[in-house]
């Protein structure tokens, strides 16, 4: 079954009084419990088609399914519903809120969702705990390291059970063993809670990590693998 899918998918951006396609049809599903990376050089398309996944942009023409909806079609504040109830991200740049705790900045999708504070303590700490970092639950961003304020992005990102997790760059501002621990713990993620990952990287060790690769440039899809 598809979590989300893209049909003929055409991006353009205006530049002054330039068009520049970023998306030139692309045709992609991608079925629950998948995890996959999207590589591809630097304007090939990456962050667009992550965008569009994300209900954070619409397609120039063509179309993008989330839970059978087609995201052109939708408002803004029906594109932030789909947001906050099925999609998660990880940013490269973590994203975390400075002033909030750990517990904190985990805990805020679930308040955006309306949840009753009992049934977030508890959520909150199973994905701290789940993490390795139940014991960092009062520390906020800047009194962790950079692979600890991951691990709290990671949590925020599964702790409403979304759909499907888009993951910009996840390695790229932690060092070399860190990332290793981030991306095993990923899998462990997407293995235990069945959780679909999409990746966007450049990093040569998260495209062997991924189970399916696809890479892109210039806006189309070059090949797709599954390894």
């Amino acid at each position: 079954m598809s979590v989300v899918k893209m049909e003929n998918a055409v991006k353009n951006y205006k530049v002054g009084k330039v068009e520049v396609p970023a998306l030139r049809g692309l045709t992609l599903s991608i079925e629950k419990g998948e995890f996959t990376a999207i590589a591809g050089p630097s304007g090939s398309g990456k962050t667009t088609l992550l965008n569009l996944f994300g209900c954070l942009d619409k397609p120039t023409s063509g179309k993008v399914f989330i839970e059978e909806h087609d995201i052109i079609t939708l408002n803004p504040d029906q594109l932030a519903d789909v947001r906050n109830h099925h999609i998660g991200f990880i940013f490269q740049s973590f994203n975390l809120i400075p002033v909030l705790t750990a517990f904190e900045n985990v805990e805020f999708p679930l308040v955006l969702l309306n949840e009753l504070p009992a049934h977030r303590k508890t959520r909150v700490m199973e994905m701290l705990e789940s993490v390795g970092i139940g014991d960092l639950a009062g520390r906020r961003p800047g009194e962790m390291s950079g692979g600890q304020q991951q691990r709290v992005a990671i949590a925020r990102a599964l702790v409403k059970h979304p759909d499907y997790v888009l993951a910009d760059e996840p390695t790229a501002n932690i060092d070399t063993k860190t990332g290793q621990e981030i991306l095993d713990l990923m899998r462990e993620m997407n293995q235990k809670h069945k959780t679909t990952f999409i990746f966007s990287t450049h990093d040569p060790k998260v495209m062997r990590f991924a189970r399916r690769l696809i890479m892109i440039r210039d806006g189309q899809i070059e090949s797709d693998e599954r390894q």
